[in-house]
């Protein structure tokens, strides 16, 4: 007898063996389906918000998840609720499943399903169905064999990657987002409990379509899950009277062009981050709409804000609406968009004349009639004024007298000024010609930024920045610290819009021929804020002026970026802050070349050093020497006297310092000659 039962015994273990083998192979040979599904690509800001997340295949938001940002409260209601074995299952919970088969015995129908978690994925990830054994039965098998591939955290991450949650929403962060407007890492239990509920039913429980059915199924979560203990029961019983939510809330689209160009130049990356301020971002959205509706029909609108000490470009908007609504042609990027300057380089031709010792902020420049070949420029308003500062004709924004000092800096040295802000200038055909003054060359808004962030940083700042960990590209240096001082300080000067605050923001406004195009720039001492406002297609829009439409945003939005604005600069200790009787004087008044000379002096020309030369930084002083001209001489060292009085051909100035410097000497009769040389 007792051989008979040993013998049985073993023959039943190794039927039993021999099965589990049959069963492990069983499992070992299931097709896996893929598990790592396409996931939105997301562009998010400089603290990590979602700025902009894009749809996946078909028009599905699928957001992906990991654990660290899921609420905790809402993973243990989860897993207490489907499958509160998960943790020690094979991927089947055979009580669960024994639990389902006497409940629908004696009620006579399924009154609970015996699926885990890991089926519910098998059956996500293959998208198969659960109404019949087969389908059952391939489940109950891929659920096993995913519990061999990966581990629980994986699985998990799975379901809050593919539970679907009504029409086009799979996975827990775009369900929160959707339904809740947040994040899913901090819910509130009523919020847990609606997630928990809505995979189950995902179209018959759609808060927005089946109210009643949603809160239901929510509430018998929260029962359910307070009898368990997982939620107090008073917490249980409030959050069975929250509010369901009424409709799905849109997907951030905050900064949607430069979102797009980020997505556009890195298409193989599935996260972008960006400079960007969410916060400020999403307050100026609504000005700069606002505005843009207020201006008149079919006006469209750009805005930048940038910290020009670091580079980083903390809000971008490309339109007012980012689509076609009122015909703004919102998808056009205008921040990008090639328009006329109008007056806005004025600061920039100013600052290179007082660096080259042409003006002083106080030398007397005549604004008269003046021709230049066939191209007499005029004053915006058709009126002189005859002899006036320097301060006052930028202030005005004057225009023959920008045009005398392009003519004698050259159209080209502007264009090189550009070019070494970081500023990339298009020229509409053939050499550049004075007129790029008054706004005859094409710059898009970003690029206009970049050229008053060099301002605002002394003349040498970092360039623009987009993407969060990338290095600041480094410009050149546009021009010396002290007249990008004496820039700003006539710019701060000007008159702002009635009610802002006076002398804390440079600003320039401009207005392209035909009434473009409306801007204004300006910077304090950390920030610098450009706008636009014209039309996308470039058709006039009159009586448009930088002075109406866009002066009043920019200081707007200077109020929006901080409620305390950041102090401009001091001046550089080698500026020369003086009236105009004081200036030496070939800086009292402003002659052009024209009609400068009246005697046959030769100009003076600076033999040593020579232009480009590089020269021992070591010593106190460097040698000069003058041939030709008229003393006594006066020497200029990066727009500022270093020496004056000087009647031999051969003397000492100051040394400038290390890196370049521009040299430029003036003889009695005003004419001049410059360098550039470099201390090393």
């Amino acid at each position: 007898m007792r051989r008979t039962a040993l013998i049985t015994l073993v023959a039943l273990l190794l039927a039993a063996a021999a099965l589990r083998d049959r069963v492990d192979a069983w499992i070992d040979a299931a097709d896996l389906p893929p598990t790592l599904a396409e996931t939105s690509v997301e562009v998010r800001d400089r603290d990590a918000n979602l700025l902009r997340a894009y749809t996946v295949g078909d028009g599905i938001w699928r957001l992906a998840p990991t654990l660290a940002t899921v609420d905790d409260a809402y993973l243990e209601m989860l897993i207490r609720y489907e499958d509160k074995r998960f943790w020690q299952h094979p991927g089947i919970d055979p009580l669960a499943m024994l639990r389902a088969a006497a409940q629908a015995l004696w009620h006579g129908r399924a009154v609970s399903g015996g699926s885990t978690l890991t089926m519910q994925v098998a059956r996500l990830i293959e998208d198969g169905s659960t109404g019949r054994w087969a389908g059952k039965l391939r489940q109950i098998r891929l659920a096993m064999a995913l519990e061999r591939h990966l581990t629980k955290v994986q699985i998990l991450t799975l379901y809050l990657t593919h539970a679907p949650y009504g029409g086009n929403l799979e996975g827990i962060r775009a369900a929160a987002l959707a339904w809740l407007g947040k994040e899913p890492y901090r819910l509130t239990p009523a919020e847990a409990a609606l997630l928990v509920a809505l995979p189950q039913s995902p179209e018959t429980r759609r808060p927005d379509r089946h109210p009643e059915q949603a809160k239901a199924a929510r509430n018998r979560v929260l029962a359910r899950l307070a009898v368990a203990g997982v939620v107090p029961q008073d917490q249980a019983h409030s959050a069975q009277q929250a509010r369901i939510p009424q409709h799905l809330r849109p997907f951030p689209q905050l900064a949607a062009h430069l979102s797009d160009r980020a997505r556009r130049s890195a298409p193989d990356k599935q996260r972008h981050d960006l400079t960007i301020d969410a916060r400020l971002q999403a307050s100026l959205e609504p000005i700069l709409a606002e505005a843009a509706q207020q201006a008149g029909p079919r006006l469209s609108a750009a805005l930048i804000v940038a910290d020009h000490q670091t580079g980083d470009i903390l809000a971008s908007i490309g339109s007012p609406a980012y689509g076609n609504a009122q015909g703004q042609q919102g998808f056009v990027d205008m921040t990008q968009a090639i328009r006329s300057p109008g007056s806005t380089l004025k600061p920039l031709i100013y600052g290179l004349a007082f660096e080259q010792g042409l003006v002083h902020p106080e030398t007397l420049i005549h604004d008269g009639p003046v021709q230049f070949g066939r191209y007499a420029p005029r004053n915006f308003d058709g009126q002189f004024r005859g002899d006036i500062r320097v301060r006052e004709a930028l202030q005005k924004s004057l225009n023959t007298p920008v045009i005398k000092l392009t003519n004698e800096l050259g159209p080209a040295r502007i264009m090189a000024g550009l070019s070494r802000a970081g500023a990339d200038a298009r020229l509409p055909g053939g050499a550049p010609g004075l007129a790029i003054a008054l706004g005859g060359v094409g710059i898009n808004l970003e690029d206009l930024v970049q050229l008053y962030a060099a301002l605002a940083q002394g003349g040498h700042g970092p360039g623009l920045r987009t993407r969060l960990h990338e290095l600041a590209p480094l410009t050149d240096r546009t021009l010396s610290d002290v007249a990008a001082w004496q820039v700003g300080d006539i710019l701060s000067g000007l008159a702002p819009p009635p009610g802002a605050p006076r002398g804390v923001i440079a600003y320039k406004t401009g207005t392209s021929y035909g009434h473009r195009d409306a801007w204004a720039i300006g910077y304090d001492g950390q920030h610098v804020i450009g706008v636009w406002l014209g039309r996308a297609d470039g058709t006039p829009v009159p009586g448009a002026f930088g002075g109406d439409l866009a002066a009043p945003l920019l200081f707007r939005a200077f109020g929006r970026l901080k409620p305390d604005l950041a102090p401009l600069p001091p001046p550089p200790p080698a500026t020369l802050i003086m009236g105009a009787a004081g200036l030496p004087q070939p800086l009292q008044r402003f002659r052009p070349r024209s009609n400068r000379f009246t005697d046959t002096h030769d100009a003076p020309k600076l033999l040593f050093p020579p232009d480009g030369a590089i020269l021992d930084r070591a010593g106190e002083t460097v040698t000069l020497k003058v041939r030709g001209g008229r003393a006594p001489y006066l020497v200029l060292a990066n727009g500022q006297p270093v020496a004056k009085g000087h009647r031999r051909s051969e003397f000492d100035i100051p040394n400038p310092g290390t890196g370049y410097s521009t040299l430029v000497v003036v003889d009695g009769a005003g004419q001049s000659d410059r360098v550039t040389v470099r201390m090393d």
